[in-house]
């Protein structure tokens, strides 16, 4: 049984910045965060693989965001610089079996998901 508890959200303003904590027990999975934002579909932010050695992120978040792991058995951290209105959503990390996956149908667990609202 794997299962994945994220923390860290919270309500911030335009600018600031926040740190987002994914612990998942089991095995060790590749990691993914998504997000799903007011009258949006779930969309993927950033992943990084089991060992933390390729870090992968969505066109939107690059260079504001950085996903990060120690080892296998780390939590996964997404911390989001320089955050925007539009980051506004509900933030869920997965695991995967596949590595370098961005689509949600490829993750196989789920956390609870943590609200993270930006205000301007």
């Amino acid at each position: 049984q794997v299962h994945l508890v994220e923390s860290g959200g919270g309500l911030v303003q335009a600018g600031d910045s926040l740190r987002l904590s994914c612990v998942v027990s089991g095995r060790a999975y590749h990691v993914g965060w998504f997000r799903q934002g007011p009258g949006k579909e779930r969309e993927f932010v950033a992943g990084i693989t089991s060992t933390g050695s390729q870090p992968f992120y969505a066109d939107s978040v690059k260079g504001r965001f950085t996903i990060s792991r120690d080892t296998a058995e780390a939590p996964v951290f997404l911390q989001m610089d320089t955050l925007v209105p539009e980051d506004t959503a509900i933030y869920s990390c997965a695991a995967s079996k596949l590595p370098l996956k961005n689509h949600r149908h490829l993750y196989d667990y789920w956390g609870q998901g943590i609200k993270v609202t930006v205000s301007s």
